[in-house]
């Protein structure tokens, strides 16, 4: 994905009363030229809150600001899928910008936060870390919510020790971080990865989800499971 975009699209669902309803998912994508990581603000509608998702490398963060002042969007929290340098490169300039936002992260990974090596930063000589002090845990099964949307944290470590996807049943869509993406799968070359974990979450925690359920990944186009399921190499033939 190249550049900014923003997608809406209209959903209907059930809230917990049974009722139905009309529910309009914005979700504007920003990407930085190195890594082309997908970072994503996501909200229900003009002026409510919204999350910021895994904000990378600039000028994601420059863009994501300019977008949430547009939209005139209340930020309600930083959420990361892992804290792999590329995913958490904007955190320090958003927070600088909006105030002290809480910042949602498994903490299997809060070390990654304050470490080089852990965040992968340290590997290619860049020493990177953030100022984050006072992260929250996800842990696997937990609900956050979004403007009345429920959002279910699923495991997908492996890739990285603490990989979350954040799944919205009523909404239909999967935030899969760099577990799942279009045709692939994670990387799991790096000293803290571990390939069969990953396969094995995918599987248990990914695969049982519908077939029509939106993909959006890390980096990469958006899929669905469907899809993945069928004609994904690494789920059809294995690693």
């Amino acid at each position: 994905m190249k550049g900014d975009a923003t997608r809406l699209r209209n959903l209907v669902g059930r809230d917990r009363s049974g009722m139905t309803r009309s529910l309009s998912l914005s979700i504007h994508i920003t990407n930085d030229g190195t890594y082309m990581e997908n970072g994503y603000t996501i909200h229900l509608r003009d002026g409510g809150p919204c999350w910021i998702m895994d904000p990378g490398l600039p000028p994601q963060a420059t863009r994501i600001l300019k977008y949430i002042g547009q939209k005139a969007l209340q930020p309600a929290a930083i959420v990361l899928t892992h804290a792999h340098a590329d995913h958490i490169a904007g955190i320090d300039e958003l927070r600088d910008r909006l105030g002290p936002l809480p910042v949602y992260l498994a903490k299997e990974e809060w070390r990654a936060l304050t470490d080089p090596m852990e965040n992968l930063s340290g590997w290619i000589g860049l020493g990177f870390a953030t100022k984050v002090a006072d992260p929250r845990d996800l842990p696997h099964a937990s609900t956050l919510e979004l403007d009345g949307t429920a959002w279910r944290l699923l495991d997908t470590s492996g890739h990285s020790p603490g990989g979350r996807t954040f799944y919205c049943a009523e909404l239909g869509i999967a935030f899969t971080g760099d577990a799942l993406f279009a045709g692939s799968v994670g990387r799991v070359d790096f000293h803290h990865s571990d390939g069969a974990r990953l396969m094995r979450n995918i599987h248990a925690n990914l695969m049982t989800l519908p077939d029509e359920t939106r993909v959006l990944s890390g980096h990469g186009h958006e899929t669905t499971i469907g899809r993945e399921r069928a004609t994904n190499p690494y789920l059809v033939h294995g690693l």
